[in-house]
């Protein structure tokens, strides 16, 4: 392929490419509308439902018309089991099968687990939107800082080659600034690259293309509350976790698939019904004494399973080895959730500790600031010196929106734990103050 088709292919992607701006709130409301791994799992809920009308489709009576139409010679022999007619029609039903009648709870059950595997989904989705909405948004808000520590470092170099011309500095001070200069642009450009990924990663999550971009709209949130007892919320959230009840309908059915297997040696009993429109042309009338056109039956087939084969001890056992297997996974699947949801509760009271302390780390650097540019405006300051209290001043900045990342983050993953993300989202609310950068 030539240089300038690469150029139009990259062009043509480029002019499809759109940048969308959401909260938080309208982030996590789309991805829950159009994530691709949500619509999957909504799939497979329909795709189970359709499993159980196909279940109980035995039970309702099928008729089929055809014909069986055929010239004899000779005496008439019949024709796929039946005679040849005219016109002939066959009806069948279940009656009492249960087998089947199994077969039917067990894709009901099997549909309820389908649908707690999709509201799990929901929440798992909305996590991952909320998670790189704050990636995102943590990046963007980095990579600002980022830009105005390499101005003001620009300001340092030219302040620094203009000592080192004026022989006020050694020259090395010029390269070590110079170095400083290009640290703080590599670090901006690694920043731009973690929000555009990360941009990226967020429409992929919400539906849209892999050439789109959603950019966090900046805004105030406070941190998302938490349950205050841990061990009331335990307790309630292994109750209501729904992958937990998933698995215990996935052994559920299982059941249900072991006592169909079992029924497999119960008697079953069909409806059947039969008509058929005879014609003469078949010899019927010399073969037989009497001949009617118009033929029917209706009645009912039983079966008595007497030797149903190895096959339904080996499903037995099958479906018992499988039990089993969920039974164990649901135990490792609790003690995880739990050790999950105290682990959680750590870590929110370590982010909110440390998210403390970057505020106050944060207001002494600024008080620190005030006084040295108070100190310039009197000449007793530098620009050198203010400029470099500004860098140390953005670094605090950098560590508090890091502490209050975290603390957000490990928030949201507690509430998601406990199955309360989406309800805490509508709730979310801006504080009466927050600190905001210096202009």
């Amino acid at each position: 392929m030539s240089k300038l088709a690469v150029l139009i292919a990259a062009g043509a992607s480029l002019v499809h490419a759109e940048i969308f701006h959401m909260t938080l709130r309208e982030a996590v409301e789309r991805a829950l509308r159009q994530n691709p791994d949500l619509t999957l799992a909504r799939l497979e809920q329909e795709r189970t439902r359709q499993l159980i009308r196909a279940a109980r489709d035995p039970f309702t009576p099928r008729l089929v018309i055809g014909s069986g139409l055929a010239y004899s010679n000779g005496f008439p022999m019949s024709i796929e089991g039946s005679a040849p007619s005219i016109v002939q029609a066959n009806a069948t039903s279940y009656l009492f099968n249960r087998p089947q009648s199994y077969v039917l709870a067990q894709a009901k059950e099997n549909a309820r687990g389908a649908q707690l595997g999709a509201e799990a989904k929901r929440e798992e989705v909305a996590y991952r939107a909320v998670s790189l909405y704050l990636d995102a948004e943590r990046a963007a808000r980095i990579g600002a800082l980022a830009r105005k520590d390499s101005e003001s470092l620009q300001q340092v170099l030219a302040v620094t080659q203009a000592q080192v011309r004026e022989g006020r500095v050694l020259p090395i001070a010029g390269k070590q600034a110079e170095l400083s200069l290009a640290r703080a642009h590599q670090n901006a450009e690694s920043l731009e690259a973690d929000q555009a990924t990360a941009e990226t990663a967020l429409a992929m999550a919400l539906g849209l293309n892999a050439q789109d971009r959603v950019q966090a709209v900046q805004e105030e949130r406070s941190l998302p509350s938490v349950p205050a007892s841990e061990e009331e919320i335990i307790q309630t959230s292994v109750a209501a976790n729904k992958e937990m009840r998933q698995l215990e309908s996935q052994m559920a059915a299982k059941g249900l698939e072991i006592r169909g297997a079992r029924a497999a040696r119960l008697p079953r009993a069909d409806l059947v019904a039969q008509y058929a429109m005879l014609a003469r042309f078949n010899n019927y009338d010399e073969f037989f004494r009497h001949f009617q056109r118009n033929n029917g039956e209706i009645g009912v087939a039983l079966q008595l399973p007497l030797l149903p084969g190895p096959a339904v001890g080996a499903q037995i056992a099958q479906g018992q080895v499988d039990v089993e297997r969920l039974r164990t996974e649901l135990t490792a699947t609790r003690n995880r959730i739990v050790s999950e949801i105290e682990q959680s509760f750590r870590d929110v009271k370590k982010a909110a500790t440390a998210a403390e302390v970057a505020r106050l780390d944060l207001e002494v650097t600024r008080d620190q600031l005030s006084v040295v540019l108070a100190q310039m405006d009197e000449g007793r300051a530098t620009l050198r010196q203010a400029e470099e209290a500004r860098i140390v001043e953005n670094q605090k900045w950098i560590a508090f929106y890091d502490a209050q990342y975290t603390a957000e983050k490990v928030r949201w993953n507690l509430l998601r734990l406990t199955g309360g993300l989406a309800s805490s989202l509508s709730s979310t609310s801006a504080p009466p103050d927050s600190p905001q950068p210096r202009q």
